[in-house]
């Protein structure tokens, strides 16, 4: 049997701990494992080449993706899938292991359609797969905001000013949460509450008139009002000077956490452990704590019922 295997969409950290292990883990099984690079749009272009373990060496603890990864418009058309297909019939592929987020996780739905099995990993920064607690690279992007908002925070204080931290997230708000939370942030602005304005500014000369000396407020992409709009409010309503700081990509690299790799290591395992079972096309992710799978369309129709835990808003709320 062969597997393939690509990374898709934004990349995470971990995705080269995910790649690693399928490839490791397709060998131990008997089975030989393809490396598909630039995602949908290299599975198109036929850029494919045969891996072995060496193949996959060293690469556990570095961020982004050996396969590097695309955007593909071709693999959007229904002309684009057919070839895709006829590509993986050609090297005589019928299992494809993807990796990536819910563009790509749809992807991979479209190939089922010519009779290809696809297993799905949950590779992306923003945490917005409803079929699992956590992504491969959440918890690295969390990791690297909380290092952010330390540097920010001293430079703050010591020009006692307020600082808007945007990070990535245009529909979920996951990484300002977590991280706001456990970086002590005064405001954290997420798409899935309603922005009010007047209590952010509230909080910051409440603070201002008790003497601290700064303020961070942490802010998704996705949130309704723009970050310099915001920085320029914040400043004429409380008096206090505003900058912002977009962290964008810098949250998609670095080393990859323990939690990262773990994840990673172990879906993929578990997906090669499927297919090898002669299961059906299936996203593998995990609830508490356990690694579990669930069918491919299922996965796809959870999209966007993953909830959002009022209670971490309430605590940092109570905390700041």
């Amino acid at each position: 049997m062969k597997i393939g295997i690509l990374t898709s969409g934004g990349d995470s950290p971990g995705m080269n701990a995910a790649v690693r292990s399928a490839v490791r883990s397709a060998i131990h099984e008997g089975f030989e494992a393809y490396g598909i690079y630039r995602g949908y749009e290299g599975l198109i272009d036929g850029d494919i080449k045969k891996l072995d373990v060496s193949s996959v060496a060293d690469i556990l603890h570095r961020g982004g993706t050996m396969l590097r990864t695309a955007r593909s418009e071709r693999f959007r058309t229904e002309e684009g899938q057919r070839k895709a297909a006829s590509v993986l019939d050609t090297f005589g592929i019928d299992s494809l292991i993807v990796i990536g987020g819910d563009g790509s996780m749809r992807g991979g739905l479209d190939l089922t359609k010519y009779g290809i099995r696809v297993m799905v990993l949950p590779g992306t920064i923003d945490n917005d797969l409803a079929y699992t607690d956590y992504t491969i690279g959440f918890d690295t992007a969390i990791n690297t905001v909380l290092s952010a908002i330390s540097n920010i925070r001293d430079t703050s204080s010591a020009h006692e000013r307020t600082t808007v931290i945007e990070v990535m997230g245009r529909s979920s708000g996951s990484i300002a949460l977590y991280a706001g939370l456990a970086g002590g942030a005064e405001s954290i602005l997420v798409p899935e509450e309603t922005f009010d304005l007047s209590a952010v500014c509230r909080k910051i000369i409440e603070g201002r008139n008790r003497g601290k000396l700064h303020n961070i407020i942490i802010k998704a992409e996705g949130v309704e009002i723009g970050t310099e709009e915001l920085a320029r409010e914040i400043e004429a309503r409380t008096g206090f000077e505003a900058r912002i700081v977009v962290l964008s990509y810098l949250q998609r690299g670095g080393s990859p956490t323990a939690q990262d790799r773990l994840l990673a290591s172990l879906t993929a395992a578990k997906a090669v452990e499927l297919i090898a079972e002669g299961s059906e096309s299936r996203a593998v992710g995990m609830v508490n704590g356990l690694i579990v799978s669930y069918p491919l369309e299922e996965a796809i129709r959870l999209q966007g019922s993953k909830e959002y835990d009022r209670r971490f808003m309430e605590l940092a709320d109570v905390l700041s």
